[in-house]
């Protein structure tokens, strides 16, 4: 911040006399500049103590020339006498007066460089009073970060740093933690311009809103290929250079935390799925073991030791936010999330995963029966709706009939060419929808989340992989076996 106007004057060396303007010398001082121009205004930027003796200035030009500086900025006028002038022309005085603006009488014996050199100081004390209180800010943020449970001791302290509000979010725009006076109103401001941000194409940028009652800095955490999360902050002032420090060291300090907290929930998806596979082995307590060393996992065990549960494959998600929702396990599963839930809890569970997309449920199974029940919700999944249960599943019953090993083998005989069609492995997903759409296109489509056009192409480009006609009744029915046909699990 720079000095003002009032602690230049009050510099007992300067000798420094206020003949005009006592009201306004709370202007800050950016420079000085040193001028016998009548017109000096094109060489300065504003905020600077103007100096002169007033060579070229006439009496009647008093009124012009003033309101000159004034229109330009400047914080004040410092006339010099003892050379041109005696004393300061009454004419300037009465003009810097019915302006506003500071006038200050120089005596002869302080040379315009004393005033410059005394400004220089002090505006160089004020930068490392700045600095330092950037260093002290970053020292605070970055104790903050070490401690237990370090982003949100961050975030609280980020918003005490910068005497406003802050907040941070995931990818997904979801509130992780919010402090501060106003974080719920400035929450809500900023969440439409994390659409923006996270629209497709957009590049990871720094946004600042400025209104008439608050400042507001959106920043994302990551880089343009990977975003791991954004944080808002919000003060009342407008941000100063130490502020814009202090904001840019909370977001590298964040980012670094996201970036740990991805891998943490990487190691942890990766353990759940151990834990799902030494279930359908057969191995329960050794999936006991495994699941009680994760945080909070000695409770989620209890559902292997109560009566029948309920499986669940969901579309790809967030397995912890559902876990975080209501009883029960979850994993990764190939690309899906699977959940073991109670059976007494399974309704309020399918609700919660069916709200963000499609869900498919088993009938009630006992835990030695689970890779039953994982492939009935598989099945379910892959029909239509966004909640299908497995005994709701027409023709479920006729599968049955058929040994599981051939149904198997056939089904990976009949789809290999789609399989191993170079990384178009969407082509088995778009032939599943079309499929369970009855060969509607508009339906299977919007399904998809794709253009009619571009479906049309991927099922002519499945006839003529698979080298048959998609319009017969038969190849149809061979196809859609094939693809409800017991899903085998991961390698």
């Amino acid at each position: 911040m720079a000095p003002t106007l009032r602690r230049v004057v009050a510099l007992a060396p300067l000798r420094l006399r206020v003949r005009a303007g006592k009201d306004a010398l709370e202007r800050p001082v950016r420079w000085v500049a040193v001028s016998e121009l009548e017109d000096p205004t094109p060489f300065l930027e504003g905020d600077e103590l103007v100096l002169t003796t007033g060579m070229r200035l006439q009496p009647r030009d008093a009124r012009a020339y003033v309101s000159r500086l004034v229109g330009r900025g400047v914080a004040g006028l410092g006339f010099g006498v003892g050379l041109g002038h005696e004393s300061v022309p009454p004419e300037l005085v009465e003009a810097a007066a019915g302006a506003g603006l500071p006038l200050v009488e120089v005596p002869r014996e302080t040379p315009f460089i004393s005033i410059g050199k005394a400004v220089s100081e002090m505006l160089a004390a004020e930068r490392y009073e700045e600095l330092g209180d950037a260093f002290a800010a970053q020292g605070r943020l970055t104790r903050a970060a070490l401690r237990a449970g370090g982003m949100a001791a961050v975030v609280r302290r980020l918003a005490k740093e910068i005497h406003g509000w802050a907040a941070l979010f995931d990818e997904t725009g979801s509130v992780l933690h919010a402090v501060g006076d106003g974080a719920d109103e400035g929450v809500a401001a900023v969440r439409g311009e994390l659409g923006r941000l996270r629209a497709p194409g957009g590049a990871p940028a720094t946004l600042a809103l400025s209104g008439p009652h608050e400042n507001v800095i959106v920043q994302p955490l990551g880089d343009q290929r990977r975003v791991s999360g954004f944080f808002a902050v919000g003060a009342r002032r407008p941000f100063s250079p130490v502020g814009h420090t202090v904001v840019n060291t909370a977001g590298s300090l964040l980012a670094l935390s996201m970036e740990h907290r991805r891998e943490r929930l990487a190691a942890v998806r990766r353990v759940r799925a151990a834990v799902l596979r030494l279930l359908l082995a057969g191995e329960r307590q050794a999936a006991r073991e495994t699941l009680v060393a994760l945080p909070g996992g000695r409770a989620e065990a209890a559902f292997m030791e109560g009566g029948p549960i309920v499986v669940l494959a969901c579309d790809p998600g967030d397995a912890e936010e559902l876990q975080d929702a209501l009883p029960g396990f979850t994993a990764p599963w190939d690309e899906l999330v699977i959940a073991l839930v109670p059976e007494a809890a399974a309704g309020p569970v399918i609700e919660t995963a069916a709200r963000d997309g499609r869900v498919g449920v088993s009938e009630p199974v006992d835990l030695s029966s689970l890779g039953t029940g994982l492939d009935q919700a598989q099945r379910a999944l892959a029909s239509a709706g966004p909640v299908m249960r497995f005994p709701d599943l027409a023709g479920q019953g006729l599968l049955t009939l058929v040994d599981p090993g051939l149904l198997s083998g056939f089904a990976a005989s009949l789809l290999a060419p789609l399989r191993e069609y170079g990384s178009r492995a969407d082509l088995v997903e778009s032939l599943r929808a079309y499929l369970a759409c009855n060969g509607h296109w508009d339906a299977a489509a919007q399904r998809l989340g794709i253009h009619r056009h571009t479906l049309r192409y991927r099922m002519r480009r499945v006839a003529e992989l698979l080298g048959r006609d998609l319009d017969d009744p038969a190849v149809r029915a061979e196809l859609w076996v094939a693809l409800a046909a017991p899903a085998p699990g991961p390698r």
